[in-house]
């Protein structure tokens, strides 16, 4: 049996989380790319979105996660009793998330959908990896928002705005998935998201988790939430213009 040992080190997050919803009973929150959603094992990696959030909301728990490198949207539970409605309403399948991204290149096709199995493999790790036998079963949907011709350096970068529903919540789903398009998401180090030699690396991955629909648990009111990507200001440090 392989052991998976994990020697990644965050470096030091000065970023904040911004509140985008409260009550007695649940959080929105905005997460920033380059913070951890929990703590890992090497006190290092002390820093992460529900060490921070637990100071100041004891007993909060985060009903879902997102990557380091990736911002956006987090649900997070006030207690146990929330959390565990919460985390129904996501094993139900109840409650729709998309995502905001920026692949490399343009896609040829305005939407379509991508049907991959996605496997986990110690000797890759952190990678993972589309194989039809050992594979669970993932889909994705795409929808092209807007095709860019972005200056970085001097370089015309061709890249395309899109809009990623995942149907199915594999680790890595949206990043392997638009890897297997052909276009991978831009500032992704594990999928190939690099730009042409010349130019230097994206300062943080392009992907934003930028709508979040659920019931809320108490009040059964429908919450739709909303956040815009913060690409604009990443791809305005590279180019030198404002943001």
């Amino acid at each position: 049996m392989s052991v998976i040992i994990d020697t990644f080190i965050a470096p030091p997050c000065a970023a904040t989380i911004e509140i985008l919803f409260e009550d007695e009973h649940l959080l929105l929150i905005n997460k920033p790319s380059g913070l951890l959603s929990l703590s890992g094992k090497n006190p290092q990696n002390l820093d992460s979105v529900h060490h921070r959030l637990v100071q100041a909301y004891p007993g909060c728990a985060l009903v879902h996660r997102l990557d380091f490198g990736t911002s956006g949207i987090m649900l997070v539970a006030r207690n146990k009793a929330i959390n565990a409605l919460l985390c129904r309403q996501f094993s139900q399948r109840a409650v729709s998330k998309a995502y905001s991204a920026l692949l490399c290149g343009h896609l040829a096709k305005d939407e379509g959908v991508i049907d991959a199995p996605i496997a986990k493999d110690p000797a890759l790790f952190p990678l993972m990896s589309i194989c039809a036998v050992n594979g669970k079963p993932a889909r994705s949907r795409y929808q092209v928002i807007e095709r860019l011709a972005q200056q970085i350096q001097g370089q015309t970068v061709p890249l395309t705005s899109v809009r990623l529903v995942p149907e199915t919540g594999r680790t890595h789903q949206l990043r392997i998935h638009s890897q297997q398009l052909g276009h991978p998401i831009l500032g992704c180090d594990l999928y190939g998201g690099l730009l042409p030699p010349g130019c230097e690396r994206a300062p943080r991955l392009m992907l934003h988790a930028s709508e979040l629909d659920f019931v809320h648990p108490v009040s059964g009111e429908p919450m739709q939430i909303r956040s815009e990507a913060p690409f604009a200001l990443a791809l305005a440090t590279m180019t030198g213009q404002p943001g």
